[in-house]
């Protein structure tokens, strides 16, 4: 699945290079909006479609993590416990939407989006965990993720990476994880129903799923493309549950005789 567009700079937004990557891949470097942002209340039209998608395609939604204070969007945190057919917690953004990407021209039609990011049924949940960073970082960057196009007047799609700073650092002290990439949810049953959500202003809203990356794996998409880096992650057989302890596909096997 791929977004053919020609990229209009003047309509990209933000503060950006023009730096290229070997592969072609552009490489943006954003500055923070200068205009202050107002803080914002729940919306409850979008918590209910999105809550009513989720529990229609993923599962019964057994809590949601509300925010006490939001800039730009009120970012929820829908969580689906694990069950026996689906033994891993999903988490998805509903808020994130509330606002327009600024997207380039072609792209109109992904304006608004939602993110989801999966735990294994071990991951620790819940406020008490979240008070230590080994725990909560997935939630911490699944919410950075969906305030990053608000803050930063940009967008985000498929294939697109974010590091954990310049140079890229581990998230926490229990993974050597430092960026992600988005992905189409390809856990979820019926992806082309749960892909695209029709809201009751028309809008559409499409829902992205979050991978953890290492550094060289994201070195090996500016230097390869996406599509490298997505054949070696399937073949390795790595999906979008975080598994902290998975292999670097872009590190090479030696072996010792």
């Amino acid at each position: 699945m791929a977004l053919n567009v020609n990229i209009d700079k003047k309509v990209y937004g933000g503060n950006m290079s023009q730096e290229m990557s070997k592969s072609g891949v552009p490489i943006y470097r954003h500055s923070e909006r200068e205009e202050e942002f107002d803080y914002v209340t729940e919306n409850e039209q979008t918590l209910h479609a999105v809550s009513n998608h989720v529990e229609k395609h993923i599962g019964k939604i057994s809590n949601v993590f509300h925010e006490i204070i939001s800039p730009q969007v009120h970012l929820d945190v829908l969580i689906v416990n694990p069950t026996k057919e689906r033994d891993y917690y999903t988490l998805v953004t509903a808020g994130m939407s509330n606002l327009p990407m600024n997207v380039p021209n072609g792209a109109e039609k992904y304006k608004f989006a939602e993110l989801m990011i999966y735990l294994p049924s071990n991951w620790p949940v819940g406020p008490e965990a979240f008070n230590k960073e080994e725990n909560y970082w997935p939630i911490y960057w699944l919410k950075k993720m969906a305030r990053l196009p608000h803050e930063f007047n940009t967008w985000l799609y498929l294939g697109h990476t974010v590091p954990n700073g310049d140079p890229a650092k581990p998230f926490a002290s229990n993974t050597s994880f430092s960026g992600m990439i988005l992905n189409v949810p390809t856990l979820v049953e019926d992806l082309k129903s749960f892909f695209t959500l029709s809201m009751p202003n028309e809008s559409e809203v499409h829902f992205f799923s979050l991978i953890p990356l290492y550094k060289e794996e994201m070195d090996l998409k500016l230097k390869s493309g996406t599509e490298i880096l997505f054949e070696k992650l399937e073949k390795s057989g790595v999906n979008e549950i975080i598994n902290i302890k998975r292999k670097n596909v872009a590190k090479k096997a030696f072996l010792f005789f």
